[in-house]
């Protein structure tokens, strides 16, 4: 149940940054033009063939617009319960590598609010399509009437793509077996193409949620020297304590 209060934690400060984010449409389309003239450059524009592909494939469609709306929490909560139940050791630097990367995106998305594909002209928002199917709206996916209430300019970076390269970390580092394994892979994969597909994310955003992450585990990894070193500094400071007798 803690794991799950975390995330969903998360997700509501990852919604609620509507709160203290620009709204400002005209501004987040330029980024997202600068975004796509970048990516022509370095030959990375796949976004508007991928998004036909998954218009005009239905079921491909409505199965992608259930991964977006559902893995991002689902998985995520679940590589938490089952760190959590390896032990403290495995368990305490994944967190604090999820929650440190969470509030850099969190920083990002209030200082560079950025328009996703379906905002621009010639994209489809796919989920959209398939709302009266599912619990989202046609605002995202956020659930159905709540759709005000979710930032809709977060989209770079991309927290789909890097929980879901989290996810595959973790799991590589921990799981015994090569097929779960495979799996953590195979969710960042899916995940990556999903958000593109449906016209939520560029390829740049997804880049950039696998950088963030990146820097979360940098951070949980220095976090946890300086704490080791703290600690072990407290240790010897108690050892170097005179010993007090009693009468």
């Amino acid at each position: 149940m803690a794991e799950l209060t975390l995330v969903l934690t998360l997700y509501v400060l990852y919604s609620g940054s509507r709160l203290f984010a620009d709204d400002a449409l005209r501004p987040a389309i330029a980024r997202a033009q600068e975004l796509l003239h970048v990516e022509r450059l370095i030959g990375l524009h796949w976004e508007a063939s991928l998004n036909q592909v998954f218009v005009e494939m239905k079921v491909l469609g409505l199965l992608s617009s259930y991964w977006y709306a559902t893995a991002h929490y689902v998985v995520t909560a679940a590589a938490l319960v089952w760190l959590y139940r390896l032990g403290e050791r495995q368990y305490v630097p994944a967190r604090r590598a999820l929650v440190a990367a969470t509030l850099v995106g969190l920083a990002l998305y209030l200082l560079l609010p950025t328009a996703p594909p379906r905002f621009v002209d010639g994209y489809v928002d796919v989920l959209s399509l398939h709302a009266a199917d599912g619990w989202w709206g046609s605002d995202a996916s956020a659930p159905k009437g709540l759709g005000g209430l979710t930032n809709q300019l977060a989209a770079f970076p991309s927290l789909h793509a890097g929980w879901a390269l989290w996810v595959a970390v973790v799991v590589q580092l921990h799981a015994r077996t090569p097929w779960v394994r495979s799996l953590g892979w195979a969710h960042a994969l899916i995940t990556a193409v999903v958000i593109v597909g449906t016209g939520n994310h560029w390829v740049l955003d997804a880049v950039a949620g696998w950088l963030v992450i990146g820097i979360g585990f940098l951070i949980a990894v220095r976090l946890g020297r300086r704490l080791d070193a703290r600690t072990g500094l407290d240790e010897r400071s108690a050892q170097d304590q005179p010993a007090t007798s009693s009468a």
